[in-house]
């Protein structure tokens, strides 16, 4: 069994940031105001650690994948288990817009003699600006090669029952140290999306709103809202409400605390350490919120057997 995981990448060190924000801008090289900007989110947060979490998904995946064992054995020593019955797993990580990329990724695979594969984005929602651009950078890759390589892809996983399950137990945790539950708002976030890709039929928010109301009734939650956050710095309209705007209107409505769970993301990053815990946190705080947010999946094994199980029923039989 043979996978590629893929994520959107981050660099690695300040030096880094301008080629990868011109890779993100598909080669236009950004502007001094917005690379010194970009800079700035990043020595605010001091390191994104998103791909050594993608990294740590990787090594994970693969060691589960050669299990048959669960991840959570009754007995913590006894004899190793026995491989699993698909054989031996590989899993190639590449990145949209870092190093390892797509590219290097595919190629890698195709050097090794893989010829089939399962291609699964860190990302449970399927977006014609996420997993669609995953799957053309993909395809991009796939034309250099001598020999095709067959992906079968897993577009979404929304409602997978260990995905809800697992952001609920870190939700949950959250609930613990409200000082009113009852009275509280519960968000869920996601990247916002150019509206144009919402009115031409992309599924995104609809996907990103079952999570939401996946959780809540898990964990039985009297209300709970949908905000979007991150949106790209574009003259386009992109998805709202931001959370930044939510939260104004929450303290509008009477609510003193606010639980906070990014559904969209499920690795720490930028976008998470700074838009959440800086920006969002910095707009509770002038409101006079309290605002708490779950902690994230990240490499956690209850996440890693979600993709396990992904990848087991999308693989050939």
């Amino acid at each position: 069994m043979n996978v590629l995981l893929m994520a959107y990448g981050t660099p690695y060190a300040p030096e880094e940031v301008e080629p990868y924000y011109t890779d993100i801008r598909r080669g236009r090289r950004p502007s001094e105001e917005l690379l010194k900007e970009l800079a700035e989110r990043y020595e605010a947060i001091g390191k994104s650690p998103l791909n050594e979490i993608t990294l740590a998904q990787a090594v994970r995946l693969q060691a589960l994948l050669n299990l048959e064992a669960p991840p959570y054995p009754k007995r913590l020593l006894g004899p190793f288990p026995p491989r699993a019955p698909h054989g031996p797993a590989r899993v190639y990580v590449g990145t949209k817009h870092w190093h390892p990329s797509i590219g290097e990724a595919v190629a890698a695979m195709h050097e090794d003699g893989v010829r089939r594969a399962v291609a699964i984005v860190a990302a449970p929602h399927y977006s014609l600006r996420s997993v669609a651009e995953y799957r053309e950078k993909v395809d991009s890759a796939l034309k250099a090669l001598p020999e095709p390589i067959d992906f079968v892809w897993v577009e979404s996983y929304e409602a997978h029952p260990g995905l809800i399950a697992a952001y609920a137990r870190r939700l949950e945790e959250v609930i613990w140290r409200l000082k009113n539950p009852g009275k509280a708002a519960y968000v869920f976030t996601a990247h916002s999306i150019p509206v144009a890709a919402v009115e031409k039929g992309d599924p995104y928010p609809r996907q990103v709103e079952k999570t939401a109301e996946l959780i809540a009734k898990r964990l039985a939650l009297p209300r709970f809202y949908v905000a979007y956050q991150s949106a790209g710095r574009t003259p386009e309209p992109w998805l709202g409400p931001d959370i930044n705007e939510l939260l104004r209107t929450l303290k509008e409505e009477g609510y003193e605390e606010v639980a906070v769970q990014a559904v969209g993301f499920p690795a720490d990053h930028l976008e998470v350490f700074y838009d959440l815990d800086l920006e969002a946190q910095a707009t509770a705080r002038e409101l006079g919120l309290r605002l708490l947010r779950a902690r994230s999946l990240n490499a956690d094994l209850d996440y890693i057997q979600v993709l396990k199980d992904l990848v087991e029923a999308a693989w050939p039989r």
